[in-house]
């Protein structure tokens, strides 16, 4: 298989992750299906920050240590990636890098000063002389330039094509024989989904790994038709979803552990009064500020039992680009046709990861509309139907006297400490939770892969999948992955581990938290695979764990 792994790496402030996606689309436009992963510390400036892009025939959704091309702004880059950088080409910066003889260096200061370019577009450079070593046809990286690059495109296309002719080819990276898919960052894929299902207002305070999903829905507000606002702390986010949504404004948040923290009284009053929200969880390491800007998968249990009492909840956790745009629509449509908080589980690398995005995949999931009111008065906003499930109605319309209450109240939302009502109104809500496991089992809430008969199976979620899939084909092993995490998929996971006598969870986090909950619901889980460094496993690094396990 074609499979191509490129580092771009310099500080904080060089604009890593950039000159990292235009990599992405130099590839994608090459016919591979692509993958980046982008690694920082919490500095604005300096520090070691790289992008690592991956791609290949097949789909990719995890990273590999060996490294074919290794693009080097500074020092630290060669000092952290060359020792993995067997038999690669590096390109190098020649005025910051002391580079090895075999190296393809640049002077950067050199073409700028020929150039009279500013100092930005230094990347250019090194783009320009990556496709040179890599056998990329100018042409190709030209229509990158035009299509991808915002701004001054004509400067950096000459500032490129400087670099092109100063370096030889090193190693020519075939074109594969499919037009360029769309490329999105998990982030992206979220909200976009979020606008298909609906949504019309997205409300949160910036933290990293969530941020860039504020920021993609404020800059692209107008075209989605959707109101985003940026309040002055988590507490207010959650309390002006909230409005929102008691108003009839389908309405996310977006936030991570910590800002979760802040939510989770706002969140009991969500369950209490039964107002549709859309919650964006994307973990990061923790627990308190832990590594502001590293991955991790230890938020599930958090998630499930946030808040005080007990309320219904959905939670999904999408593994790719192409799962969180289809069940974050569903996300939102579930909150709204169930009345309870719909929660979309990512973490910092599907968040911040950026990926080919199959159309044919993108199916619809149609949940269906709200049930209104009938205009009958009188209207009772929590009436006790079979279903549980009461008609909605909005403040202003006709005849509809709306209560809302965080207090154990009756069907009309009126106050109340009476024994009868308070447990009538407790299973009305609780009963929700079944009619919506119910429903869900219409649908593949599981995912499986790998080799279908085997006796030994890798149990993951979220994320993980990746690598899950890639070392299943290597070793012959089955993967199951739970789309859906609540209402636990109990059926579902139980077929798919039929015939597996050996089923290994694969988690980022240190307690095995979907193993627990797997357990908890009957499936025997034999071993655990736990890697809680905050960063995503890689391919090799799974593959020998895995050996190790089995063995």
């Amino acid at each position: 298989m074609k499979d191509v792994t490129v580092i771009v790496g310099g500080k904080a402030g060089d604009g890593i992750n950039n000159a990292g996606l235009i990599v992405t689309q130099l590839l994608n436009h090459l016919g591979y299906y692509v993958y980046m992963d982008i690694d920082y510390p919490s500095l604005i400036r300096g520090g070691h920050n790289f992008a690592a892009v991956r791609a290949a025939e097949q789909p990719v959704m995890a990273l590999k240590k060996t490294i074919d091309f290794l693009i080097a702004l500074d020092q630290e880059t060669v000092h952290h990636h060359y020792n993995t950088c067997r038999d690669c080409a590096l390109i190098a910066n020649a005025d910051t890098v002391k580079s090895p003889k075999d190296a393809q260096a640049i002077s950067l200061k050199s073409i700028l000063a020929a150039e009279a370019a500013p100092p930005i577009t230094g990347n250019s450079a090194m783009i320009g002389a990556f496709a040179k070593a890599a056998g990329i046809p100018f042409a190709t990286m030209e229509d990158v330039f035009r299509r991808h690059m915002p701004k001054a495109v004509d400067q950096n296309i000459r500032v490129a094509r400087r670099a092109y002719d100063q370096i030889r080819l090193v190693r020519a990276v075939e074109p594969c024989n499919r037009p360029p898919y769309p490329v999105l960052s998990g982030n992206e894929a979220i909200g976009l989904g979020m606008a298909a299902g609906g949504l019309s207002a997205y409300v949160a305070y910036p933290m990293t790994p969530s941020s860039s999903l504020l920021h993609f829905l404020a800059e692209n507000a107008e075209q989605l038709g959707m109101t985003v606002v940026h309040p002055e702390n988590e507490i207010a986010v959650i309390l002006m979803a909230n409005g929102f949504s008691s108003a009839g404004i389908r309405t996310a948040v977006g936030t991570s552990g910590g800002g979760f923290c802040l939510m989770t009284e706002g969140l009991s009053l969500t369950g209490m009064a039964e107002l549709p929200l859309v919650l964006v969880i994307s973990q990061r390491t923790g627990p308190s500020t832990g590594l502001p800007t590293y991955t991790g998968q230890a938020d599930l249990r958090f998630v499930l039992h946030a808040g005080q009492g007990e309320f219904p909840r959905f939670v999904v956790a999408p593994s790719d680009a192409n799962e969180a745009y289809v069940w974050s629509a569903a996300a939102v449509r579930i909150a709204w046709k169930y009345q309870i908080p719909s929660f979309i589980l990512a973490d910092k690398t599907l968040s911040e990861g950026t990926y080919s995005l199959d159309l044919q995949k993108m199916e619809e999931i149609p949940f269906g509309e709200p049930r209104r009111w009938d205009g009958q008065a009188p209207y009772s906003r929590y009436q006790d139907t079979p279903e549980g499930i009461s008609p909605l109605a909005f403040y202003g319309e006709k005849d509809a006297v709306v209560k809302l209450n965080s207090y154990a109240h009756d069907e009309a939302g009126v106050s109340t400490e009476e024994a009868d009502l308070v447990a009538l109104m407790t299973r009305k809500r609780l009963s929700k939770w079944n009619l919506l496991a119910e429903e869900l089992d219409r649908y593949t809430v599981v995912n499986t892969g790998g080799i279908p008969d085997t006796a030994t199976g890798l149990l993951c979620w979220g994320s993980s999948r990746g690598p899950c899939e890639e070392v299943a084909s290597v070793l012959r092993l089955k993967v199951v992955q739970p789309l859906v995490l609540s209402p636990f998929p109990k059926k579902q996971v139980i077929a798919a581990c039929k015939g597996i006598d050996r089923l290994i969870a694969v988690e980022g986090n240190a307690t095995a938290q979907l193993a627990a909950l797997a357990t908890q619901h009957g499936i025997a889980v034999n071993s655990t695979i736990l890697k809680f460094d905050g960063r995503p496993f890689t391919v090799d690094e799974l593959l020998v764990r895995v050996r190790e396990a089995t063995s």
